[in-house]
This record gives structure tokens, C-alpha cells and sequence, in this order.
């Protein structure tokens, strides 16, 4: 069910006496309708499901109205539009008819021109997003080169008869393997402790492209930024998503499942930005805030500040 309560979420601030210069994300953020200017728009997937089928700790169905707050009082850097398109809601025990219903609005926000900006939401969001960008694609190309660029601290590669927030990228290659399309997954943060060996063994069949969580420090960035670098210039098309879990858990506590070790914001922020100037993202995505175990915002911010600096 797509719900449209988001737009009273958009009020903060307002320095009038500043001029047009002294705008904020409030001020900023319209109401999605069709033909509109092409733009960024934002499209939320509420959803606890995934998380509960991963034996997970619920509470992510409240992630996007709580990134929508904290995004309304920052300050305004882009230039093109932004418009909310509302919330795909998981009624029940419904997570699949919510993938697909998202993947749609992604897909028709992509066909008029829109980088969509998902907010979740467990997970299982990545799944969802990915058919929304490949349903675009494939319409203009047959075997679009799509590339994943994951932060997060987990592979989500699990095998299950149901999907979850732990089986999205699984999913994801099984859709290529069936389409056709190479699987091209970039994971980014990946706790050797969080991660089975079974799951390991899964990446390397699947030729994933990984780095450690205790490989991303500041002063490893320049080999970092050359592997981002090296598998973006493999693929065509950029869908990036951000896993808040990837972050330590004095950074980001509201999630399900907080990180001992993590990967710092500022390297994070560093490579989500040098992806996006690679000129290639189509879609990305916020995924794993849990406001109910958060802490003055403090995630919820912090997903904010992600999200904000993907926009044009």
C-alpha cells in the first residue's frame, strides 16, 4: 500500500531574513505527481518483515519517516528538484507484494528521468530496488551492466525459501543468473566475525568483490578508493546502497544489529561520494534504520548526511 502521510514530516527552521540562499530540505521537497522536471525523488519501503524473518531485532518500519525528519532542517546544497513520492507499506506478512509494489514506483521514476532515493526499512529494500532499476534498463538495453556498491557490515547472501533482510543480494544474482545479466556485487565493510564461513564460501562463487570492515581505515583510503574505482569501471550503471549496520555502533546505534567494529562515517561518506561522481548511480538507497533503538538521532542523522550528499 503506497501511504502519502509523508508530506507532513517536511517543516523545520525557516530563516526568512536570509534570502532564496538560506533554504533547507523542508522548503526544498515537493510532492511527487507525473510530469514533473526530472529530479531526485525520494519513494520509502515501510517494512519490519524482512528483519523478523531474519531473526532480527523489528522496529525499521518507522526508518523512513525518521530520515525524512532528519533530513527537513539540513541545509539545501542541490540544484535539481526533490519529490517525495510517499511510503510502499508491508501490510502484514506481506513483504513480497511490498517489493514488487516499490520496485515499481522505482521503475516509473526512473523512466521519467528521477534518480530514485530509497528509504528503509530493513534490507530486503536492495532486493526491491534492484527490480525497479532493472525493469528501466531492460527496456532499453538487454543485458544491462548493472553494478552493486554495498556498505554494510553483512553479505545478505543467505539462502532461504522467503525472502528477508538477509537474502536480497542472493536474490539479486538469481535474477541475473536468469536474465542473463552478470552479477556484479561490491560489498564494502564485511564483518569476518558477522559473516559465516558458508557465506564467505558463497561470496567466492559468486565472484563478489569485498573488503573487510578492518581493511577500511583512513589511511588505507588511497587502495580503497583504487577498488572502488577498478570495479566501477566494469559496469555501466550504479545502484549504491547503504547499510547503517556497516557503521561502528557508537556511530550508529539505531539498527538491528549493531557493529562492534564498523567502518568510520568519514570513510564511508568518502567512497559513497567518489562512487556517485563516477557519473553512473541510477539508484541508491538508505537501509537498516531502527529508530525505536536509536539514540538522540544519532543514526537517523547520520543516514540523513549519507543521503543528502547523493543528491544533484
Amino acid at each position: 500500500m503506497n501511504s502519502n502521510t509523508a508530506l507532513p514530516l517536511w517543516q523545520g527552521r525557516v530563516d526568512a531574513a536570509e534570502g532564496a540562499s538560506a533554504l533547507r530540505w523542508h522548503q526544498w521537497v515537493r510532492p511527487w505527481a507525473d510530469d514533473q522536471p526530472a529530479g531526485n525523488a525520494l519513494v520509502g519501503l515501510a517494512c519490519d518483515e524482512g528483519v523478523i524473518r531474519n531473526q532480527g531485532r523489528s522496529g525499521a518500519r518507522q526508518g523512513p519517516p525518521a530520515l525524512r525528519k532528519a533530513l527537513a532542517n539540513l541545509a539545501w546544497r542541490g540544484q535539481r528538484p526533490v519529490y517525495d513520492s510517499g511510503d510502499f507499506v508491508c501490510l502484514g506478512s506481506d513483504l513480497e507484494g511490498a517489493q514488487q509494489a516499490y520496485a515499481k514506483r522505482v521503475t516509473q521514476l526512473l523512466d521519467q528521468g528521477h534518480l530514485p532515493l530509497g528509504l528503509g526499512g530493513g534490507h530486503e529494500i536492495a532486493y526491491a530496488s534492484f527490480l525497479g532499476l532493472a525493469g528501466h534498463l531492460r527496456r532499453h538495453e538487454q543485458r544491462p551492466r548493472i553494478g552493486i556498491v554495498n556498505f554494510d557490515a553483512h553479505f545478505d547472501l543467505r539462502h532461504s525459501a522467503q525472502s528477508s533482510s538477509g537474502t536480497p543480494f542472493r536474490q539479486i544474482a538469481e535474477y541475473c543468473q536468469q536474465a542473463g545479466m552478470a552479477f556484479e556485487y561490491c560489498c564494502l565493510g564485511v564483518s569476518e566475525l558477522n559473516n559465516t564461513q558458508a557465506l564467505f564460501d558463497q561470496a567466492r562463487r559468486l565472484n563478489v568483490r569485498y573488503r573487510l570492515d578492518r581493511q577500511m581505515q583512513p589511511w588505507n583510503i588511497a587502495a580503497l578508493e583504487a577498488f572502488v574505482d577498478d570495479f566501477l569501471s566494469g559496469i555501466d550503471h550504479l545502484y549504491l546502497t547503504l547499510c547503517l549496520d556497516v557503521l561502528p555502533a557508537s556511530q550508529a546505534p539505531g539498527v538491528s544489529a549493531p557493529s562492534a567494529h564498523g567502518v568510520e562515517l568519514m570513510v564511508v561518506e568518502h567512497l559513497a561520494r567518489r562512487a556517485k561522481a563516477s557519473g553512473k548511480l541510477r539508484m541508491a538507497d538508505i537501509a537498516e534504520l531502527n529508530p525505536g533503538l536509536d539514540q538522540d538521532q544519532r543514526t537517523a542523522r547520520i543516514g540523513a548526511r549519507l543521503l543528502a550528499s547523493l543528491v544533484d
